[in-house]
């Protein structure tokens, strides 16, 4: 496959795989998408900037109502599916036992009260990221909600590159497609965007992206053994919320 078309169906396939964006989809876009992990913050600016979209009436509409459009763009862009990995991570953080015991968890589909909390904080923790941006000028709510996804894609390419998956699963056909030195492909993506958004608070919500989606990263690796899909998913969605608040703070400090 040509390195054109190959960028192209990587770019394709993350679209298909990290948003609802109908792309279409083709056969081999999975696998590019797998061995692209610069794919991924290349989606976070594409999600971002349609996420964002709801922030530019924050200077005409109601706070309230701008995050409420905020969050709902979010999820209506990138989809609700990456929040199973938040609520198997919450059932799977207060459940008792050793790491087989915690992987036994994460593969049961009854709902627990771990998971419930989890995925309401997580939720809640983003409208009220919202609700933060809508009180920042338009250029900069804008610029922080790109950071904070192109950060969050960028962690997630951080764990396909450098991750150890600890089982079969979607995780492990991340890590097994990528490399070690493929992540300065990815990282070289979030520079440009940080450039973009700096010197707004945009370029604070993308390392802080990337530190947020590294929390269940750390802790699959003490308590799990490694990283499976649901701690892609649980990154993606940690990542994001850690990313808008430390925007929302860089820009208050100011």
């Amino acid at each position: 496959m040509a390195v054109s078309s190959r960028w192209i169906g990587a770019v394709r396939g993350g679209l298909g795989f990290l948003t609802r964006l109908p792309v279409g989809y083709r056969d081999g876009d999975w696998e590019a998408f797998r061995a692209t992990p610069a794919a991924f913050p290349l989606v976070g600016l594409v999600a971002g900037a349609l996420a964002a979209l709801p922030l530019l009436a924050a200077e005409t509409l109601a706070a309230p109502t701008v995050a409420l459009g905020y969050l709902c763009a979010v999820y209506a862009v990138t989809g609700i599916h990456h929040l199973d990995g938040v609520a198997d991570l919450g059932d799977a953080l207060v459940v008792h036992g050793d790491a087989e015991r915690r992987r036994e968890v994460l593969k049961d589909t009854t709902t627990g009260v771990g998971a419930l909390l989890s995925v309401s904080i997580t939720v809640v923790a983003l409208a009220l990221g919202g609700l933060g941006l809508a009180a920042l000028p338009v250029v900069a709510a804008v610029g922080v909600a790109i950071g904070a996804e192109v950060g969050t894609k960028l962690g997630m390419a951080g764990m396909a590159c450098y991750g150890r998956a600890a089982s079969d699963g979607m995780g492990k056909q991340f890590t097994d497609a990528a490399t070690v030195g493929s992540f300065f492909a990815p990282l070289a993506v979030a520079v440009f965007a940080a450039t973009v958004v700096w010197p707004h608070p945009g370029a604070a919500a993308l390392f802080g992206a990337v530190a947020g989606g590294g929390l269940p990263w750390n802790w699959a690796n003490r308590y799990l053994g490694g990283i499976n899909g649901d701690v892609f998913g649980a990154a993606n969605e940690i990542g994001r919320v850690a990313g808008v608040h430390l925007g929302v703070i860089a820009w208050t400090l100011l």
